[in-house]
């Protein structure tokens, strides 16, 4: 099947990205999407710190959210059967993933269930993370973004580069050349000559998506948050496509991950305050949509929730690295990050990118991937990510934690000298006994070098730590026999 036989775009696949440590080779070179980066996030820096010093109590509200987050996690299982009878209790039908294959079968025999061969969709990180278009695709439903960025990186056969601003590496003559080729593939009309002003753009874009909302019978979307007490789904955007996928189908499907839940509507409030002027700099979203199960006549009539794992249990058994299950997907840490904003987001290979992927992507799928092994080394730690994060996420001490993982993997799969060297000394220093038993070496040693200085030697790797450091030959007496010696010479 070639591309334009396809429903929709053919993106490439993460898998196909090199390691980070190879990738920055390519993505460095890209200068106008340095540019690009560097204008993008630097205006959303600057905006971002205003609208924070706007509010008195900014470093209450981030600590209130972070101990909400870590309530959740401690009670998960407790706060997930409320969701999920509170949910089941308004007419919502909720099920259960534990991986992402289960979650796009669930999605996709729905879709069939309900007779659909195509699906309009809410920006959504999660459904990213598991592939749902490529897997609708698979069985015969195409999956249409309509996220004005999303557009443009699915008509431009692309991938996210940034979680709030999928197709930041990307211009506005860049986005006219996608609209004018790809616009009218794949069964729409074709767009009228567009020039790359924002505003022709973004009317061009609404023009193409109108006919999918107005005929699509079904839509999938993401979710902010799920509040546990009520059963209440939350979806904030800034476009006002999402209010048209969650109002205008018969039937939604939301994909949410289950650390995705706040206790109570008192609890949303604190991450309605922090997320807007986190992630686009703004006092409040443009559109924030609470539903509540099913009302007749009123959105659609067939509402579903997949509860997803897919890792996130895993993170969650880590005490060291599951505050990384706080991120409320804001994407301040990569505004903020001196090498994402040198390298973009496609360097990461993974649908999360920057500070937050370097934590998260790892956890989540393991350390199978050389490319999981390599995310964590992709940060200078300078601890800019710390500063901003609405949740108070300690991204320099979980990298830390995760390099550490990272070597303890390659050793157990590799092991190396310095490997045999550390064991061997932590057997010696574990008992006195062992100490002494190696300290008869070290005298025997002694007696051989007669406390002459030690130079070159045959071992190239001691050879180059000695020679640029002067070594003293190991004493002829050690510490044990000197105090016995005046031990028992103090008792005579």
């Amino acid at each position: 099947m070639t591309t334009h036989e396809r429903l929709t775009p053919q993106p490439p696949s993460w898998k196909d990205f090199p390691p980070f440590p190879q990738a920055v080779k390519t993505e460095l070179n890209k200068a106008e999407q340095r540019k690009n980066l560097r204008h993008a996030t630097g205006t959303i820096r600057e905006k971002r710190i205003t609208r924070a010093q706007e509010v008195p109590n900014w470093e209450e509200l981030r600590t209130a959210a972070a101990q909400i987050k870590d309530r959740v996690g401690r009670h998960l299982g407790d706060y997930l059967v409320q969701a999920e009878k509170a949910m089941t209790d308004a007419g919502i039908t909720v099920h259960w993933a534990s991986t992402a294959a289960e979650a796009n079968k669930i999605v996709a025999d729905i879709a069939k269930a309900k007779g659909v061969n195509e699906v309009v969709k809410i920006k959504s990180m999660v459904t990213q993370e598991i592939d749902l278009n490529e897997a609708l695709e698979a069985e015969g439903i195409a999956a249409w973004e309509t996220d004005l960025a999303e557009l443009i990186v699915q008509l431009g056969h692309d991938l996210p580069s940034h979680i709030l601003v999928p197709a930041i590496h990307r211009n506005r003559s860049e986005v006219r050349e996608i609209f004018t080729t790809e616009m009218g593939t794949y069964g729409a009309p074709a767009p009228a000559d567009v020039s790359d002003n924002p505003a022709e753009l973004t009317a061009a874009a609404r023009n193409h998506l109108r006919e999918k909302f107005l005929r699509s019978k079904m839509a999938v979307s993401g979710g902010n948050f799920i509040v546990a007490e009520t059963g209440t789904l939350v979806i904030v955007e800034s476009e006002g496509n999402g209010r048209m996928c969650l109002t205008l189908p018969e039937t939604l499907v939301s994909v949410v991950g289950i650390e995705k839940l706040v206790p109570t509507i008192e609890d949303l409030e604190v991450f309605l305050k922090l997320l807007p002027r986190s992630s686009t700099a703004e006092r409040m979203n443009p559109y924030t949509s609470l539903w509540t199960g099913v009302t007749p006549g009123d959105g659609p009539q067939d509402l579903h929730v997949v509860l997803l794992d897919n890792g996130r249990t895993n993170v969650l058994s880590d005490p060291e690295g599951r505050a990384a299950l706080r991120c409320i997907r804001c994407s301040a840490c990569l505004n903020v990050c001196p090498v994402y904003e040198r390298v973009g987001g496609h360097a990461y290979g993974s649908m999360y990118p920057g500070p937050i992927g370097a934590i998260l992507g790892p956890q989540l799928r393991g350390l199978e991937n050389a490319n999981d092994r390599a995310l964590p080394y992709a940060s200078t730690l300078c601890g800019a990510c710390n500063e901003v994060c609405p949740v108070r996420i300690p991204f320099t001490d979980i990298l830390v934690h995760m390099r550490h993982k990272v070597a303890e993997y390659k050793t157990s799969k590799h092991p190396t000298i310095e490997q045999g060297l550390m064991k061997g000394a932590a057997w010696v220093m574990s008992d006195g006994s062992h100490l002494a038993t190696v300290q008869v070496a070290s005298r025997a040693a002694g007696g051989i070098f007669k406390n002459k200085w030690i130079g070159p030697m045959p071992l190239p790797l001691v050879d180059r730590w000695v020679q640029a450091r002067d070594v003293e030959a190991p004493p002829t007496q050690t510490f044990r026999q000197w105090w016995k010696n005046e031990h028992e010479e103090g008792k005579q």
